[in-house]
């Protein structure tokens, strides 16, 4: 019998130092360096190429969809296809970490860095399960096939290319969320607001801040005609948040931080973007600025706007503004809303255009992806979940589900499973990032416990 744990315990250091050069890498969406060959920038095609090169003089059976997505495959051709869903690209890393965001700094066994838990850990720890796996010799009735995607941040076209061109696994799970197992994940539908009209007598200049979607603004900026000087120092310190005051030209420049968050937990986050437009609407006229602060500020799950709705077993909805580009020339807000699995979208979608239209704004669908379930009493959900109980001996915290999305709803039979335990700080998306290094020993030895596992199941 092979032991696994005697396995990983003495590759530790071989763990780490992949690890860490992986994280090490800055595979940020680059849209400046888009080519052919790197369709998402160079950063994350290195972090592809890194993985592919790694898996070459590992020995493994690779694949390379173009700059899309890769994998590598072990098992029985002729069985099922079992893929493990990862991805390579992370979100921007933001300001004022502790340690430098891509160098990877290990501190009381803690790695630091962008990408460590979101998504690169956990990929790591998907590539040496099945690593020690092929290693061993093992046979197995189906085939493994970890998948490292590209674009999960942003749109998901790395890996709706890669599909084009393999097929699709007949079951399987994401490392992207947390444990003992994710079976249920929102749908996800996000917006682009324009306002119609500027007044050009309002004292508003422009409003600037955030990058994605799907994390909470941290920092805005805004300038005005007006010296909102005193009465900004006195919000912005009412309100607990840092802040900076300058006046350049004849215009006040004004800049608050909040704190980032992933838009499936806006509420763990602090808005800048909606404070800033709440303290704005008692200057300004601008009907965007008073939307803002009407209907969204401090109102994580659509209450201003009489829309909430929870879900005996998703939870809430949710919704996040999550950049913020107001200016004369150009007005671009966006919305990120995750909805349950039983929530009316048509009567939401509705009812959210006759208000914005209320304000004088228009309002563009950019994206709807479907809520993604599947039964807590599938044997796929209870395989998982006996790999996750066997290695770390915890039968309290059962499967649950998320607002966020994962690579497991691309399958009709998939989850999320791993690699942060219930115990450990959510920090995804958000400074500070960081994988304990315990949890990525002990993902190994679960996932290849759930590779065993499902390498046998005959559907």
């Amino acid at each position: 019998m092979v032991d696994f744990k005697q396995i990983v315990e003495n590759n530790k250091e071989l763990i780490i130092k992949k690890t860490k050069e992986l994280v090490q890498i800055p595979s940020v969406l680059d849209e400046t360096t888009i080519s052919e060959d790197a369709p998402f920038g160079l950063k994350i095609k290195e972090a592809l190429d890194y993985m592919m090169n790694l898996a070459e003089k590992d020995g493994f059976e690779t694949a390379v969809d173009g700059g899309y997505a890769g994998h590598i495959n072990y098992g029985n051709k002729d069985g099922k296809i079992i893929g493990v869903l990862c991805h390579l690209d992370v979100v921007p890393e933001g300001t004022d970490w502790l340690y430098p965001p891509y160098s990877a700094e290990i501190v009381d066994g803690k790695m630091y860095g962008r990408g460590t838990t979101d998504d690169k850990g956990p990929t790591m720890a998907a590539y040496f399960a099945l690593k020690f796996i092929k290693d061993a010799g093992i046979k197995l009735k189906n085939q493994i096939r970890v998948i490292f995607g590209t674009d999960e941040e942003t749109g998901w076209r790395g890996i709706a290319h890669y599909l084009k061109n393999f097929p699709m696994p007949d079951l399987g799970f994401a490392p992207d969320a947390s444990y003992p197992l994710i079976y249920g994940e929102k749908g996800r539908m996000s917006y682009d607001l324009t306002l119609n009209s500027w007044d050009d007598e309002d004292i508003l200049v422009s409003i600037t801040g955030g990058e994605r979607y799907n994390v909470v603004l941290e920092e805005v900026k805004a300038v005005v005609k007006k010296d909102l000087s005193k009465e900004f120092t006195t919000y912005a310190k009412s309100n607990h948040l840092e802040y900076s005051v300058s006046i350049n030209n004849g215009l006040c420049e004004l800049i608050l931080k909040g704190k980032a968050a992933h838009a499936m937990e806006p509420d763990k986050g602090i808005n800048a973007g909606t404070h800033m437009c709440n303290f704005l609407k008692d200057y300004s006229n601008n009907l965007m600025v008073k939307y803002i602060a009407e209907k969204h500020h401090l109102s994580h799950a659509c209450e201003k706007l009489e829309l909430d709705y929870n879900d005996y077993e998703m939870g809430p909805i949710t919704c996040n503004i999550g950049i913020m580009n107001i200016n004369k020339e150009t007005t671009r807000v966006t919305l990120d809303l995750r909805y349950p699995v039983r929530y009316d979208t048509d009567n939401f979608n509705n009812k959210l255009e006759k208000i914005v239209s209320s304000y004088d704004l228009s309002i563009t669908a950019k994206t709807n992806k479907t809520p993604h379930y599947v039964s807590p009493d599938d044997d796929l959900v209870k395989l998982l979940y006996e790999a996750y109980v066997k290695n770390t001996g915890d039968t309290v915290n059962k499967p649950f589900t998320i607002g966020g999305g994962t690579y497991a709803s691309i399958l009709e039979r998939a989850v999320a499973f791993g690699m942060m335990m219930p115990y450990e700080e959510e920090l995804c998306h958000q400074r500070n990032e960081y994988l304990n290094l315990d949890t990525l020993f002990t993902s190994i030895l679960i996932y290849i416990d759930a590779m065993l596992l499902l390498g046998e199941v005959d559907a």
